[in-house]
């Protein structure tokens, strides 16, 4: 973290450092106006070769217009990679053993994908003998960290660029501007000014700024895109069942499918019936509060299927300590510390937890509610014997008698001790 303030501040302090020979770079490239607008800024800034790599993490676009596009800008070396499967099998599954949710509400979407992309870039930057990374993210925004604390991780030695960071250009109207003197093509229903920005993977799409940013202005239904609106979903009910594995759903209704292939299943199900919508007010690591709009079909119909799962799979002091784990291990996805030693760390003790999380989970969808109406495992520690109201030979009830002394002992003393004043 020392080294990312270190870098900001010498950004910080006007113009690009121009004192080293920056030779290549690798570009988190999406093809948009701002990343498009990055790579020719980058080759004027910096005369610098410009590697671009384009991740495919299921945000639902054709991205091989990326790469046409790249080429067209006179761009050499072209990576456009499909990361879903590695996406949800290595991020989002183990993200979900966790029961991570950031703030009560947030399932962290956007904050998962950005590490797999950070990382890809590093790889690339290796592949490529490039010496530098460069990202689109704004400076206002934790996504700068999230990319540069993971490029530090695991490259310490790369140079970033951060051209929000850098360079002159203050609103969409001057990037359009230098666009048109560029050469760079804009499609039409991109020169406008966008309600809202939004940011879309296989986990979730997220809506913030423009219009949302007055958090009291309820959102207009064209901002979902991924979810029927509840009050416009089926008057009829879903039903469906889940199989998990050690902890990761490996089946929907009975049919074994991939990582990505249950996401998208799942997505499709949950969307459908309006399940997964999310409006909130969160805290930004970097320090101001932001109105975002979350759309997490799949994850949220997921979530609620592991929570059940796990109780009937995992003791009492597990499960309670696994909750207590939880807050801190999302506010270390959040804030971009995934490859952090402390992240490993929870991860380990949450994997080995997740080992008796085998079984199947039943649940009805209805209009964005997802309602548990069964679950069985092989490793149940439900035992109907003990917990039944009828007549029983395996609990003695006279023995609650004495754990309720014990446990009142310090009360009664506290008690003894007030009104003694």
């Amino acid at each position: 973290l020392y080294c990312v303030r270190l870098q900001w501040g010498q950004k910080f302090k006007g113009q690009p450092n121009m004192s080293d020979d920056l030779k290549k770079v690798v570009l988190a490239y999406s093809g948009g106006l701002d990343t498009s607008v990055i790579l020719k800024w980058l080759q004027d800034t910096y005369g610098c070769e410009v590697v671009t790599f384009t991740a495919d993490v299921g945000q639902g676009e054709e991205l091989e217009s990326a790469r046409r596009k790249a080429e067209m800008l006179g761009i050499k070396e072209v990576y456009v990679d499909d990361l879903r499967e590695e996406f949800v099998r290595d991020f989002v599954f183990p993200m979900f053993r966790a029961g991570a949710i950031y703030e009560g509400a947030y399932l962290l979407g956007t904050s998962i994908a950005r590490p797999l992309i950070a990382k890809r870039q590093i790889e690339i930057a290796e592949e490529t003998g490039a010496d530098a990374v460069a990202h689109g993210a704004t400076g206002k925004g934790n996504d700068q960290v999230r990319f540069e604390l993971a490029y530090y991780a695991l490259k310490p030695d790369i140079r970033v660029i951060a051209p929000w960071r850098e360079w002159e250009f203050k609103s969409r109207a001057r990037l359009i501007e230098y666009a048109e003197q560029n050469q760079i093509p804009i499609p039409k229903d991109k020169r406008g000014e966008p309600p809202y920005s939004q940011d879309a993977n296989l986990l979730h799409i997220s809506s913030e700024g423009k219009v949302l940013e007055d958090p009291w202005v309820e959102p207009d239904e064209s901002v979902y895109t991924r979810i029927v609106p509840p009050w416009k979903a089926p008057d009829q009910v879903t039903e469906i069942t889940i199989d998990f594995e050690a902890g990761d759903p490996v089946a929907v209704d009975s049919e074994r499918l991939t990582p990505a292939s249950i996401l998208t299943r799942l997505n499709e199900l949950g969307g459908v019936n309006g399940i997964g919508i999310t409006d909130i007010v969160e805290n930004r690591f970097v320090g101001m509060k932001s109105r975002g709009i979350y759309e997490t079909p799949g994850g949220t119909v997921l979530f609620t299927a592991r929570r059940a799962m796990e109780s009937i799979t995992l003791d009492r002091g597990a499960m309670h300590q696994k909750d207590e784990l939880m807050a801190r291990y999302a506010e270390l996805v959040y804030n971009g510390f995934w490859f952090a030693p402390e992240r490993e760390m929870l991860q380990a003790a949450i994997d080995q937890a997740s080992e008796r999380v085998t079984g199947t989970v039943r649940l009805k969808l209805y209009k964005g509610n997802v309602i548990v109406t069964g679950r069985k495992s092989p490793n149940s520690l439900y035992d109907a014997a003990m917990v039944t109201f009828e007549e029983d030979a395996v609990y003695n009830q006279g023995d609650a008698e004495g754990f309720i002394k014990i446990n009142a002992l310090r009360l009664k003393l506290l008690k003894r001790l007030k009104d003694r004043g």
